[in-house]
């Protein structure tokens, strides 16, 4: 492979080529360490730095210093900007997510009264919320939640009276009632 450029190529051609050829190979492995072995992400990485320079051959100017220190630094940064993007996107999930999406009217109906109630839940005190769970939730008889909690069975009891009478009063301040909420 030799290093003259094609007849007709154009001075920015020539500029694009003799960076690959003089510093992809040494970018690649710094990206390569900057995206964990990443070898599809780097190479997209070096890709753009060079589509970079491209499009600012004026910051390659030996003047401003070494070429390969602006390409590192511009590499860097398109790496450290897209870390920031897949942080602030929500990860992604596969097709079997998509299995436990409410399909008809009235799945997508008790999915909502289910998570209306789960915040109604979330604001009770801790203890409270722990008995109903084991014993409502759970299908844990009294004594099963009593041994599964560590407190006596009197205790389950009583704080599950007081905690369905909470719960009662949430869900009417929203307009709901207990029988349909549970």
């Amino acid at each position: 492979m030799g290093s003259a450029a094609p007849k007709g190529a154009t001075a920015d051609e020539e500029l694009i080529r003799q960076l690959y050829a003089e510093h992809a190979r040494a970018l690649l492995g710094y990206v390569l360490r900057l995206v964990r072995g990443d070898r599809q992400r780097a190479e997209d990485v070096v890709q753009e730095t060079l589509l970079r320079a491209w499009r600012h051959p004026e910051s390659l100017d030996p003047a401003r210093g070494p070429q390969r220190v602006w390409l590192a630094t511009v590499a860097r940064n398109i790496v450290v900007d897209g870390e920031r993007a897949r942080r602030a996107r929500p990860p992604e999930v596969g097709e079997e997510a998509l299995g436990v999406v409410p399909t008809g009217e009235d799945d997508l109906d008790r999915a909502m009264l289910a998570w209306e109630v789960m915040e109604v839940l979330a604001e009770l005190a801790p203890h409270h919320r722990q008995v109903l769970v084991e014993v409502y939730y759970r299908g844990h008889s009294v004594a099963e939640a009593a041994d599964r909690l560590g407190i006596p069975v009197g205790t389950v009891k009583s704080r599950t009276y007081y905690a369905l009478r909470q719960l009662k009063l949430l869900l009417e301040e929203r307009g709901m009632t207990p029988e349909v909420a549970l």
